[in-house]
């Protein structure tokens, strides 16, 4: 059998999304009368979202313009950036750890703030990702995405899910929190997939490079095995092409070396379990191809720069641009 003909299609940018699954911190529903304002502060790590279920509101993001919400408007605040949803622009805002609350579950609560004018109903969140590919993608998005359902392809699904939300907010039943997590990531992924498909910075980059069919399918297979021994032969291989062209185009097109990329994602994987799963050394050296503990941890250390001891005991990141 040719290489070629083995040559199985794959979807990496789908599975670069199908990893979006999010970890909730916090999630509120919100009841403001004008004239309201919120400061939410910066949450490292965090993706924020607001849904507008009723009346107006604007964001205002710093580096950018105020920007007004209208009903049925999905908002990303994709990098953890302190940002204020107020009733008009510059209008006083007050902090959200400093406003009443109802406390409906631990993740959970409402907000009720304002001067008694205008009403304006919001569903907001904020959410971590816990896989690799997920917070490199998330990495790469701009400060801010918004998503119009009365004016998307698929208007009429969208506005349906964000109405469901919405009920579910209000009546918090049993598993309502669930339902809502589950809701946010379908609408989290679609303003991604929205995104990308008007954004000409989506096809470039590691993005770009996800969306190429050969180079897309090596970064694909090194997601999927990272303990597999690769090498830039057998990522070529697997790719159909020629080693030379193989390490040509994937330096070009992802902006390092493959063997280079296969390292610092192994370390990125180890991080990530180590920090948040407390994953013990010896477990993650059989999980990402070593021989020992002893060659991980001297791998890890040269690497990152540091111990995996002493990174299960702090925050640190993989050097380079994860």
């Amino acid at each position: 059998m040719q290489i070629a003909d083995a040559f199985i299609p794959v979807d990496p940018l789908g599975e670069a999304l199908h990893f979006l699954r999010m970890n909730g911190v916090f999630y509120c529903r919100s009841e403001f009368s004008a004239p309201w304002g919120l400061a939410l502060p910066p949450m490292e790590g965090c993706l924020m979202f607001h849904v507008v279920t009723a009346g107006p509101c604007w964001l205002e993001v710093e580096g950018l313009e105020p920007q007004r919400l209208a009903p049925g408007e999905f908002a990303l605040v994709p990098h953890g950036a302190g940002h204020r949803l107020v009733s008009e622009p510059g209008a006083e805002a007050a902090g959200l750890f400093d406003l009443p609350r109802e406390q409906l579950s631990e993740r959970y609560e409402v907000l009720r703030h304002g001067g008694g004018g205008a009403a304006t109903g919001l569903v907001c969140g904020a959410v971590r990702f816990d896989h690799p590919a997920a917070q490199r993608l998330v990495r790469l998005l701009p400060a801010v995405i918004r998503m119009d359902a009365e004016r998307s392809p698929e208007a009429e699904w969208l506005g349906s899910t964000l109405r469901f939300m919405a009920a579910e907010a209000k009546a918090l039943r049993p598993g309502g929190e669930t339902v809502i997590t589950r809701l946010a990531d379908i609408l989290v992924i679609q303003a991604i997939r929205s995104w990308m498909a008007r954004d000409p910075a989506a096809r470039t980059g590691w993005l770009g490079a996800l969306q190429d069919r050969q180079i897309g399918r090596a970064i694909s297979l090194i997601h999927r095995e990272p303990a597999r021994p690769w090498t830039v032969a057998s990522l070529a291989a697997e790719a159909a092409m020629s080693r030379s062209a193989f390490a040509a185009r994937f330096t070009a097109l992802v902006g390092e070396p493959a063997m280079q990329y296969v390292a610092r994602w192994r370390m990125h994987i180890a991080l990530t379990l180590l920090q948040e799963k407390n994953a013990r050394p010896v477990e993650l050296a059989s999980q990402l191809g070593y021989q020992s503990e002893a060659a991980f941890s001297r791998s890890f250390k040269r690497y990152v720069g540091i111990s995996p001891g002493a990174a299960r005991r702090g925050r640190v990141v993989v050097p380079g641009a994860f």
